[in-house]
């Protein structure tokens, strides 16, 4: 970690608690949708919500990286 910035993480810690809420959320209509799909392969939407759930459950990680960056050394 050569350019650790904690002021960044501390500031976007609030972001990434409330993205957390929505990746588990999104965990579980990942799940949902993976079952959903499977069993009915003629469900072509269940596979774009579970793509979205997916994006869902990688919110808090962008969110910190993304407010780490932005606050300057």
């Amino acid at each position: 970690m050569e350019d650790c910035r904690p002021l960044g993480f501390l500031i976007g810690l609030p972001f990434a608690l409330v993205a957390l809420v929505l990746s588990l959320i999104g965990a579980v209509i990942w799940t949902v949708g993976s079952l959903l799909s499977c069993l009915c392969p003629c469900c072509i939407c269940c596979a774009g919500l579970a793509n979205l759930a997916m994006n869902l459950v990688k919110l808090p990680f962008k969110i910190i990286q993304w407010f780490i960056h932005l606050i300057p050394c």
